[in-house]
């Protein structure tokens, strides 16, 4: 063979080697890999695969990315109009192109190309001249397209990238333009309308030489009549529709995830492959969602209001269900989309550390939790209410909403360990040290997203969900952020992977949405009662410093709903509160949710224990009022009542004695229920049961040891105070309190040794100390004296 080929003439060596160069070619070289690179809509579906939305590609054309379907009534109507044999030629068809060639020569000008589907597919993707060595190249290049693509293949090219007139490009922008719906939803004279259009789109499209549109239309009718594709009376039918005008708008049901969406393919290309993706949205509850929304908006702007956002997951997957990032075209900022965006959270991270504290056994369910005034490094929170209990069970004080309690909570959890709990359940938001936050943190003094939020509900929910699925195990992976795509996929469930413990215990969070369910606050009632018949639902509100952001957000098993009302601006407005604006359009959403049964309790992450009733601490020996209740199994670990005593009376029951004045055959031994004086002071204001210890009877010498009876309430030791100047310009008085267990007793209070005054019963002072370091003194009658420091800063 060698020999042969080194006989050949220099000239057949040539010919040969350039034969073989041009197969080389023909075969590797010929089509780029990918045929067009034209930039392409964005583009979102819902679930099913209805448009939602699409915004125009970045060149000014609305052109959908490539479609593999093609719908068979355009391929019918394509195919007769266009290349009538492109099922049977191999890339260009002899008989077309010689008559092309001879009516060409007849005309002496160009009234025909001759050209085939897949040679005008690759004259669309080359985008050069129309020139006579450019159709050879066409016609090369045809072939050896039929060779590598199915005409299946070659058809959806072309419907993907032919011209319809104007700025549309595709069959499946142009069926949206044109008629408002997708290609398999368009009837035989609508698609024969398209068909007709790329052969002349500068010179015939809709709104532009109509009248010869239809002609080309009803011709083309007539031909599939011919070919017995269609029949008399569905041409005749067809022929009677009108021809599209000027192009339509484009569906805009969810304009936020579409901006969403195209943030995203450009931060996070691994995540798509086109700029076409299928939403996990349900197009009716999106619909539903946006309409009350919309609803609601009418009535909150009257009070400068211009801006609402709600969310509504899949507890299962994670999925977005809807997506209402904004009321649609209502205010100067309704672009904006809210639910990415990081908003103060209010409230709406009391549940979360309620759960992680009894996870630790830090707390049980009815814990009593401290709720006095109360300044800590400086920090001064308050109630919503601006009042005090003394003392609340910490479920109550979750479902009040009550600041003091949940900062003096976060206080005893540390907000270190809380800042990287959140951290763990998937707060993407924090970006400072936990330092920076401090115990504001639990009030809303860090920023969070609503997708971040609604996330970690759904995580919490799915825990719960799969105890009895996974044996009372943790799967990792149920911890994750919410889904709006559907080739999102989260990590698959590995048996492997399942830990015994997880981020928050599951009894842990069972108490919670229980607590959660009794979510209450003044004026609610109505609200409330009106939504409780439906079906069950743990909710909970927040509402920012200054009335900035007002939140709602509640879950069952199978749903989470998140709800913000506010200015996207940040702008503030009188009464914009949780309760008040955000609530009502989460009661309406999940009215359009169907109801389902309640969390089943995670019994073998549960244990029943005996717990004071009053204290709601683990029972202790002189605890008479006990429940048997179910606890987190970590709650068996938890301090003993620390507020209960055993207290020796005289025989009527009056006074406290001792074994010097009384004689222990006649005294009574009784159980009390006894709160430090702080607590004690508010707390037996709100609580008609409570009893304050009787007083030592004069001749006792327990007399001179009975406790502390007395405490200060403000300030505290080290406390550092800035007392603003009033309106009127004199410098202003700042209150220090105090609380007596004796009613009647009276306090004498003195700053630097000096004496101030004397206070009775009620006991609290206005002062006005010089700038600087002070010491206060109280004494009370019997003597008992406390002392303290703190400093007036003059700036």
């Amino acid at each position: 063979m060698l020999q042969k080929l080194k006989d050949l003439s220099k000239t057949k060596k040539i010919t040969y080697s350039l034969i073989l160069i041009g197969l080389i070619w023909f075969t590797f070289f010929a089509l780029p890999r990918k045929l067009f690179n034209t930039p392409t809509s964005f583009v979102i579906e819902d679930s099913k695969g209805e448009l939602m939305g699409a915004s125009i590609a970045s060149d000014g054309q609305w052109r959908f990315p490539h479609n593999e379907l093609v719908s068979e009534k355009f391929v019918k109507c394509i195919t007769s109009f266009e290349d009538k044999r492109f099922f049977y030629h191999p890339g260009i068809d002899p008989i077309a192109m010689g008559r092309a060639i001879k009516q060409d020569i007849k005309a002496k000008s160009v009234v025909s190309g001759g050209s085939t589907l897949t040679m005008q597919v690759i004259r669309l993707s080359r985008n050069k001249p129309r020139t006579f060595w450019q159709k050879i190249v066409e016609t090369v290049l045809a072939v050896r397209l039929e060779l590598s693509y199915s005409k299946d293949e070659i058809l959806a090219l072309y419907a993907s990238n032919a011209p319809f007139g104007t700025n549309v490009v595709g069959l499946d922008a142009a069926a949206w333009r044109y008629f408002g719906r997708s290609p398999e939803d368009l009837s035989w004279g609508e698609m024969a309308a398209l068909a007709v259009l790329p052969n002349s789109p500068s010179l015939v499209h809709p709104g532009k030489n109509r009248l010869l549109l239809q002609q080309k239309r009803n011709k083309l009718l007539d031909n599939l009549v011919s070919k017995h594709i269609i029949d008399k009376s569905t041409c005749d039918l067809a022929k009677l529709e009108p021809i599209p005008d000027r192009p339509l708008s484009l569906p805009k049901f969810a304009p936020h995830l579409l901006n969403r969406f195209k943030i995203d393919y450009k931060d996070k290309p691994e995540l798509f492959t086109e700029t076409r993706t299928r939403t996990t949205l349900q197009l009716d509850l999106q619909q539903k969602v946006t309409d009350i929304l919309s609803r609601h908006y009418v009535y909150f702007k009257a009070n400068g209001i211009e801006n609402a956002a709600a969310l509504v997951l899949d507890v299962e997957t994670g999925n977005a269900l809807a997506y209402g990032g904004n009321v649609i075209g209502a205010g100067s900022e309704s672009q904006v989309d809210i639910i990415p965006a990081p908003r103060s959270p209010g409230s709406t991270l009391k549940p979360l550390l309620y759960a992680s504290m009894l996870t630790e056994g830090d707390i049980l369910p009815n814990t009593l939790i401290a709720d006095i005034p109360t300044q800590i490094a400086g920090y001064t929170p308050e109630n919503y209410d601006l009042g005090y209990d003394g003392a609340v069970p910490a479920s109550r004080a979750l479902a009040r909403s009550l600041n003091i309690p949940a900062v003096k909570m976060l206080q005893q959890y540390r907000f270190e360990r809380f800042y990287d709990k959140l951290k763990q359940l998937g707060v993407s938001t924090l970006n400072k040290p936990s330092g920076h936050y401090g115990l504001s943190l639990i009030l809303g003094g860090g920023e969070n997203s609503m997708w971040d939020l609604a996330g970690i509900y759904a995580g919490l929910a799915r825990i719960l969900n799969h105890q009895s699925r996974d044996n009372g195990k943790y799967a990792p992976e149920d911890i994750h952020k919410p889904i709006y795509c559907l080739n999102q996929n989260t990590k698959e469930r590995n048996d492997g992977s399942l830990q015994d413990h997880g981020v928050l215990d599951a009894g842990a969070i069972w108490a919670t949405f229980n607590a959660m369910e009794e979510v209450m606050r003044p004026g609610e009632e109505l609200l409330w009662q009106q939504f409780s018949s439906s079906q069950r639902i743990a909710w909970k509100t927040g509402t920012s410093f200054g009335f900035r952001d007002g939140w709602a957000i509640g879950l069952t098993p199978k749903y989470v709903v998140a709800v913000w009302v506010g200015n996207a601006d940040g702008e503030g407005r009188p009464g914009l509160t949780g309760i008040s604006a955000a609530a009502p359009i989460l009661f309406d959403i999940f009215r359009l949710l169907p109801a389902g049964n309640w969390f089943d309790p995670p019994y073998d992450k549960l244990r029943k224990l005996n717990v004071c009733r009053l204290s709601g601490y683990k029972a202790g020996r002189y605890c008479e009022m006990t429940d048997s209740v179910w606890v987190p199994k970590a709650g068996i670990n938890t301090k003993i009542c620390p507020f209960h005593q055993l207290i020796h009376l005289d025989r009527t029951g009056m006074y406290r004695v001792d074994a010097d004045c009384e004689m222990p055959e006649l005294m009574q031994n009784k159980s009390w229920f006894v709160l430090p004086p702080s607590m004690e002071w508010y707390y037996k204001s709100k609580n008609q049961y409570y009893k304050s210890l009787p007083p030592f009877k004069p001749d006792c010498t327990g007399a001179d040891d009975q406790g502390v009876a007395m405490e200060i309430i403000y300030p505290k030791n080290g406390s550092k105070i800035y007392v603003p100047v009033e309106f009127d310009e004199t410098k202003g008085k700042t209150i220090f309190s105090a609380a007596h267990r004796n009613a009647q007793a009276k306090i004498f209070w003195h700053i630097d040794d000096q004496f101030i005054e004397t206070t009775k019963s009620f006991h609290q002072i206005a002062v006005n100390p010089r700038p600087g370091k002070h010491k206060l003194t109280l004494v009370d009658e019997n003597g008992e004296r406390l002392e303290l420091r703190f400093e007036i800063l003059q700036k």
